[in-house]
């Protein structure tokens, strides 16, 4: 007779039977022994998709100083000096940079008596620069 082939095995690790509510013996906390079997050993390669607490991406604060500057990037990089993140190409797109363009000058607008004197001069600076990046390109 020819052997009966094992494809997988099914394990059950819901917490509680469905049919009669009481704990499965699965549901059973793990101890620290079980915990050190399972954890990968030093030098083995890490399994890819979340990044551990320690690996976690770290942003800045979000301030308005931050915000500044992740806009001015954002005109940086339709002035075709950044490469595009997904395909390492760069793209140069004068009125969107000239539309982010005019958001910081909004934003310098709106928030005039509101600022402190570090960033007025910081919004300030990256517009003016900005600005004069905008006339280069276009003349």
């Amino acid at each position: 007779m020819a052997e009966e082939e094992k494809g997988f095995v099914i394990k059950d690790k819901r917490a509680f039977s469905s049919e009669s509510g009481e704990p499965t013996p699965e549901a059973v906390p793990e101890t620290k022994e079980d915990k050190a079997e399972q954890a990968p050993q030093e030098g083995a390669p890490k399994a890819e998709g979340k990044p551990t607490a320690d690996e976690e991406i770290r942003l800045p604060e979000v301030n308005f100083s931050t915000f500044v500057f992740s806009l001015s990037s954002s005109a940086i990089f339709h002035f075709g000096e950044i490469p595009d993140p997904q395909t390492g190409s760069k793209h140069k797109s004068l009125p969107m940079a000239k539309h982010t363009i005019d958001i910081l000058g909004m934003l310098e607008e709106k928030t005039k008596g509101n600022l402190t004197d570090d960033e007025e001069t910081l919004l300030k600076n990256i517009l003016y620069d900005l600005r004069m990046r905008y006339v280069k390109e276009t003349s």
